[in-house]
């Protein structure tokens, strides 16, 4: 019946007292004091003159803004999953821990703050601003950090960085200058996206579109030479002030006689020159579009071609400037109310029109942005772009998933250059001079002393700063030292991976492959692994405004840390978005008590045995099944590691601790455990338990850190700290069939029949303790010997009254219910288990039911309207609803028809 089985021999054995584990697992008094261990004993420390292999993540910098929210928690949760498996897999593993400046968003806090006290910036000037500023930020980055350490984040503390610490800082500068010199970064008036709200122009990919209600009016220009007029349609009649032209197609046929002729411009009364340009659609209102160039980015391109003026007509507040005439001093709303008033008045408005149109938003504080045209700093990018594209063509970054190398490769293939200036303080001011006396621009890393053009001493550097994404963007290098050729920088450098949301790929990922191929020469990293956003349980986008946030902090309070990584965790997959809801969190914190009372059984059952102590055991055929189950989960979570599906990962682990180990392998063994001391079957059936408990440990350590940590420091184990245990690994996959397969399809005969018959048990509410028999009628005679062999275990895990009877044929037995398993069919004699008239009347009651459930659930995949606009994971659920019901209806009618025969 059993196999001998040599036990594992560990060199160095750190053997402990079993300790008594307390009933109830209680996060809040275990969490704290393993973190102070880990950190004491400086377990998170990366060697960079170890010869082990490296696996190397950069740390996404939050914010300096506030708190994390639940996507801070998903995108740490994932690296520390990645770092804690590498580490246990014998990799020198380093993450580096930082924080960014974030110069708009912080700002505009910093801003708000001083606000509430009835102070601006301009009140408090430059320099106390930026105290303030720095006040602000260490306040913001110890709350950041330590709600890192209670997540259980195991970063290199001794490594952490700051967008604006001294050496990035340096960094920037060197890269700055080192760009300028190569005239990769030059200054020029260009029409860039401003935010009034800011006070900043920002980039292209910071403007937030959104479809918004509004109106397209139709307004008359008058020719100037009294013939005629041409009808232009327009969504923002407060810029017409600044129009220098009118636009038509050169094939519309409709107005080649005004081409070349002039018209009125009706709220400032001068004349306007019409030019034919392709950029004019006809089907778009009338066909004919005013040209703004200093407020349209499309208009502004026309001016170019057409040697047309730019003028402004609003100043950087969003208010109208003195090239409006009299709507100076005006809101832009206030001008648009004003105009459309006159144009009415005065036979200019034709119609207005209801009209929804995309409108650029401020990505920070929501307000419409507003095209200006100013003089900015710029990067070269296509240039840049050409090797960071190769990099991803030739297969030396890899998206994860795959579906995101056409997304970065689109946008690189048309991306524009990108505007780095930002009229902000808080930030790293551009190290760019400008000499009072002549006017020379001297840009360098340090300031000058004088001009080096005509030596004057008074210089002026340049006010603005840099976007927050350019120091961003030298991260995975800037951080290990460079510019500096330091040992981490030589020993850590390139990265291993890079954990992101999909929603910051142009940001920052785009721009740190091009940077870091630019001034290291090598890809920064060898994969990028996009994640989706965190949403809530109805799939909406968690935010203040919809009051549907979730703070991870509430969740580690109430549940642990454990539960909430493994609820972010589980059911997630690369590069979409996934579910969170409080209900989640409390089935993660049901599993964590799972693994507490297993852990709890096992250890009692360990009292005055020590595993380490004996040579061999002798295995029971469950024992083997269990280790085979064990070695193929091993096997399958390194492998969806590898792939960097870990919420794969997590579900083989879930399954194979709550189902195979706790729901059948421990039930299966409770019998031997009441054996004797000494007896070989306990022995076996203690060794057993202890081998797969302390192995799960460690399979759930990098899930499941602090949980795992508590327990395997109160088992025997091998080490000082599971934080730094071997990481389990599955042997060759081809001697498996040779050791499990014979008992793996032992026990999966045993469980098919005691499934088999708890169903029916449960179909026919027959309560536990009421004595059943059961009758497995044996239609193929090589399955005699297994049914034989587990008929104690068939009865004792289907219920401790439950009696098994083999006989053969193949024969239906009527009067009985019935179920198929391999091998044969399982039966239920019905007489005396149940009251025929009862359960007739029970058993139609749950048909009709389930005939209503059906019908409406047949209606609704019967509609096209369903079908077409509903997400496709609720059709999908749907059609799983109707084929279940359809079953559930033919299992009752089944049913009805051996109550019959009774």
């Amino acid at each position: 019946m059993g196999t001998n089985f040599e036990v594992l021999h560990f060199s160095g054995v750190h053997l402990v007292a079993i300790t008594d584990i307390p009933k109830v697992y209680d996060a809040s008094q275990v969490e704290a004091g393993i973190y102070k261990k880990w950190l004491e004993n400086g377990y998170f420390k990366a060697d960079a003159g170890s010869k082990k292999p490296g696996f190397v993540i950069v740390m996404p910098p939050p914010n300096v803004t506030g708190n994390l929210h639940m996507g801070h928690a998903l995108d740490n949760t994932i690296q520390d999953v990645l770092i804690r498996w590498k580490r246990m897999s014998g990799y020198e593993a380093l993450w580096v821990p930082g924080t960014d400046h974030a110069s708009i968003a912080t700002q505009h806090k910093i801003e708000e703050k001083l606000a509430k006290e009835g102070i601006t910036r301009w009140d408090l000037g430059r320099e106390k601003f930026l105290e303030k500023a720095w006040e602000w930020k260490e306040r913001y980055e110890a709350n950041i950090l330590n709600q890192l350490k209670r997540l259980g984040a195991s970063c290199d503390w001794s490594r952490t960085r700051f967008t604006m610490d001294e050496g990035c800082s340096r960094a920037v500068l060197e890269v700055f200058t080192r760009l300028y010199k190569k005239g990769l970064i030059y200054r020029g008036q260009y029409i860039t996206n401003w935010c009034p709200e800011c006070n900043t122009v920002i980039s292209d990919i910071e403007v937030e579109y959104r479809e918004d209600a509004g109106k397209l009016y139709y307004v008359r220009y008058p020719a100037a030479d009294g013939d005629g007029y041409i009808v232009v349609a327009t969504t923002r009649p407060e810029t017409m002030p600044g129009d220098v032209a009118v636009a038509v197609h050169p094939q519309d046929e409709r107005y080649r006689r005004f081409v070349g002729r002039r018209v009125i411009l009706p709220p400032m009364g001068r004349e306007i020159p019409v030019i034919a340009d392709e950029y004019a659609d006809p089907n778009f209102g009338t066909g004919a579009v005013k040209v703004t160039p200093g407020h349209d980015p499309s208009d502004f391109e026309a001016g170019k071609r057409h040697g047309l003026p730019i003028v402004n007509v609003m100043d950087k507040n969003g208010r109208m400037n003195q090239n409006a005439g009299k709507y100076a001093g005006m809101t832009r709303d206030e001008c648009r109310a004003t105009i459309v008033k006159f144009l009415g008045e005065n036979g200019y408005l034709e119609k207005v029109e209801d009209y929804k149109h995309s409108v650029g938003h401020c990505y920070r504080c929501g307000s419409t942005v507003e095209p200006l045209v100013s003089e900015q700093w710029f990067v070269k990018m296509k240039p840049l772009a050409e090797p960071a594209i190769r990099a991803v063509k030739e297969g030396r970054i890899k998206f994860v998933p795959e579906r995101f190398d056409k997304i970065y490769l689109n946008w690189m293939e048309n991306i524009r250059d990108w505007c780095i200036s930002r009229q902000l303080w808080w930030g790293h001011r551009i190290p760019a001079w400008y000499c009072k006396d002549c006017g020379e621009m001297i840009v360098q890393t340090t300031a000058p002393e004088k001009c080096p053009g005509c030596g004057g001493v008074i210089l002026e550097q340049d006010p603005d700063v840099l976007d927050t994404w350019f120091s961003s963007a030298l991260w995975p290098f800037s951080t290990l030292g460079w510019p500096d050729d330091t040992e981490d920088l030589r020993r850590f450098y390139p990265t291993s991976v890079l954990v992101t949301g999909y929603d910051i790929i142009f940001f920052w990922v785009a721009r740190m492959i091009l940077m870091g191929i630019e001034f290291t020469g090598s890809e920064p990293f060898e994969h990028v692994l996009v994640h989706g956003l965190v949403r809530d349980a109805l799939g909406r986008k968690m935010s203040k405004s919809l009051g549907n946030g979730i703070d991870p902090l509430e969740v580690i309070d109430k549940y642990g840390a454990d539960a909430l990584r493994f609820s972010l965790i589980t059911g997630n997959t690369p590069g979409n978005d996934m579910r969170f809801s409080w209900e989640k969190a409390e089935g993660a914190r049901n599993f964590c008590n799972k693994i507490w009372n297993a852990a709890r059984f096992v250890a009692m059952n360990l009292e005055g045995f020590n595993p380490l102590d004996i040579d061999s055991v002798k295995l029971e055929v469950e024992d083997t099944w269990i280790e085979g189950r064990f070695e193929t989960v091993c096997r399958a979570v390194n492998a969806a590691m590898q792939r960097y599906e870990l919420g794969e990962a997590a579900r083989e682990l879930y399954d194979f601790f709550w189902g195979d180990f706790c729901d059948w392998y421990i039930e299966m063994v409770k019998p031997r455990l009441a054996l004797d001391e000494g007896n070989p079957s306990k022995i076996a059936a203690r060794y057993t338990l202890w081998r797969i408990i302390e192995g799960s440990m460690r399979l759930l350590h990098p899930f499941m850190p602090f949980i795992t940590e508590e327990i395997w420091g109160k088992l025997p184990h091998e080490g000082e700290a599971l934080i730094v245990a071997r990481y389990p690994v599955a042997p060759d996959v081809e001697k498996y069939e040779e050791l499990y397969g014979a008992v793996t399809r032992k026990i999966s005969s045993v469980q098919e029949v005691v499934r088999a018959i708890r169903n029916m048990r449960q179909e026919l509410n027959v309560q536990p303790g009421r004595e059943v028999q059961a009758i497995i009628r044996v239609a193929d005679p090589d399955y005699l010997p297994t049914f034989k062999e587990f008929r104690s275990m068939i009865e004792n895990l289907s219920d401790s009254k439950v009696q098994i009877q083999l006989i053969a044929g193949e024969a239906r037995m009527k009067k009985a219910l019935s179920s198929v398993v391999s091998g044969g069919t399982v039966y239920l004699p019905l007489e005396g288990l149940v009251d025929p008239a009862q359960e007739i009347a029970r058993v139609k009651k749950a048909r009709e039911e389930a005939l209503i459930d059906f019908e409406r659930s047949k209606q609704r995949l019967s509609n096209q309207g369903f079908l077409q606009k509903a997400p496709p994971e609720v059709v999908e659920k749907e059609r799983a609803n109707y084929a279940e019901l359809e079953a559930r209806i033919r299992r009752l009618d089944e049913r009805l028809g051996v109550l019959n025969e009774l």
